[in-house]
């Protein structure tokens, strides 16, 4: 069934002072001094700064409906088999412009650097010609740690393992290199599939090969 294309929705107490205590025994009326002990007030009050991260980022995993953790993707083999799709029209020029902007929102809504990888059918994209420059160890070592968005072309790609969001970009190349990479994109993804490009292309490869 054809895609209909949508803009991207990545969608990625305290104890109080112990006067009451005073039930019975009459002595135990000055534990109201300690009672003003703040101290132990405060310790809750410390997560509190570090709390709203974690949230920020179940929230995106629950939307994409992807378990977070490197057991993600074994737990849920159904999803892994079925995952969302996104489709972002765009054309060949600007396919990898809408990709950087698909990856930046999902970071924004709280997805990690390394639940994402990128892959382009045409020219690679310019953090992976840098990368590269410095040699195939240190370019797939950094794949191979899984600490930060990873960026492949249509061929590498086959080497690259599963993440819970692929996005590609249709940015040009030989037909066969679409038609090769969206599929492979599809069996990659564990929760997210974001496809950006020609709407028509997409669907005539998606629609026969997925």
């Amino acid at each position: 069934m054809p895609l209909i294309p949508e803009e991207p929705q990545i969608h990625e107490s305290a104890q109080g002072p112990r006067a009451t205590p005073s039930s019975g025994r009459t002595a135990p009326t000055p534990r109201p001094v300690p009672g003003p002990r703040p101290a132990a007030p405060s310790r809750p009050g410390r997560p509190g700064p570090l709390r709203p991260a974690p949230p920020m980022q179940r929230t995106p995993r629950d939307v994409a409906a992807s378990e977070p953790g490197p057991s993600g993707p074994a737990a849920s083999a159904a999803s892994a088999a079925n995952p969302q799709i996104q489709l972002i029209p765009a054309s060949a020029e600007g396919a990898l412009d809408a990709a950087d902007e698909a990856v930046d929102l999902l970071l924004e809504s709280g997805r990690s650097p390394g639940d994402v990888l990128v892959i382009t059918t045409g020219r690679p994209h310019p953090w992976a010609e840098h990368e590269l420059s410095f040699g195939d160890a240190s370019y797939w070592a950094q794949h191979d740690a899984g600490d930060d968005v990873f960026y492949a072309d249509a061929v590498g790609a086959s080497r690259a393992a599963s993440r819970p969001v692929v996005v590609v970009a249709v940015n040009g190349g030989p037909d066969t290199a679409a038609a090769a990479a969206l599929p492979l994109a599809h069996a990659r993804a564990g929760a997210l599939l974001i496809v950006c490009g020609d709407p028509q292309q997409i669907n005539a490869v998606l629609g026969t090969g997925v």
